[in-house]
């Protein structure tokens, strides 16, 4: 049993550098950017009525890609987006590759996910700093970059890794649209060896070394950030 672990253990953690890391990190980040602007729609108090069809559409998208599975929006990119014959843009329709689907949807739903996360930790800031802040001149980029985005960063830094690690996980579900990342290694391998409790476990153990070091990044980050609150 060891030499199939020997043997299989390289071609899953090749799979996992190659496109499981950058898969998430890449989605994520990108994520972390719609979140952060859906949460500033979704927080802002303009009344215009193209900011209102905007906000409407930023809860719309929220609320989707939240009540929705992360499988079903995989196949819905990279199956059903080809049969969207749009005319004018796309007349054979919409054909995105494996991996641009899988980074596109995995950012789309973490985005949705969270801008919860982000939106809570802003409106966590008590209104007297922002009032302060706008009475000594400040104007509204100012006081996100100074004053609230580093207040909500500490606040939201425990949820938003927790997503980071919920993310490394989804990213299997990319085998089922023919992206070769680590569990699809590993079903390939057991499908050859017949050995399939053996390698779903050895990628089990790569899934939580993969967690457990973020978990450890989380702590230190965490440290960190709190080194100047003041604590009772």
């Amino acid at each position: 049993m060891w030499h199939i672990i020997i043997n299989s253990a390289l071609p899953i953690a090749v799979a996992g550098l190659k496109y499981t890391i950058p898969i998430t990190i890449i989605s994520f980040s990108l994520g972390l950017i719609i979140a952060v602007l859906t949460a500033l729609v979704r927080i802002s108090k303009k009344r215009s009525i193209f900011f209102m069809l905007i906000k409407w559409i930023v809860k719309f998208y929220v609320w989707l890609f939240r009540s929705t599975p992360l499988l079903v929006q995989l196949f819905i990119v990279y199956f059903g987006l080809p049969y969207l014959i749009i005319p004018a843009v796309a007349p054979t329709g919409i054909e995105l590759g494996p991996l641009v689907s899988g980074i596109l949807t995995f950012s789309l739903n973490t985005g949705a996910y969270c801008s919860e996360t982000v939106r809570s930790a802003i409106l966590s800031i008590p209104n007297g700093q922002w009032e302060a802040a706008y009475s000594i001149g400040m104007t509204k980029t100012q006081v996100l970059r100074r004053i609230i985005f580093p207040q909500a960063s500490r606040v939201s830094l425990p949820p938003l890794f927790n997503s980071f690690i919920s993310l490394v996980k989804d990213t299997s579900l990319a085998a089922s649209i023919t992206i070769v990342e680590m569990f699809e290694v590993s079903q390939q391998i057991a499908a050859e060896n017949y050995q399939p409790l053996v390698m779903y476990s050895l990628v089990a153990a790569f899934y939580a070394i993969i967690c457990t070091f973020l978990s450890t990044l989380q702590r230190y980050l965490e440290k960190r950030v709190s080194r100047y609150v003041v604590t009772i």
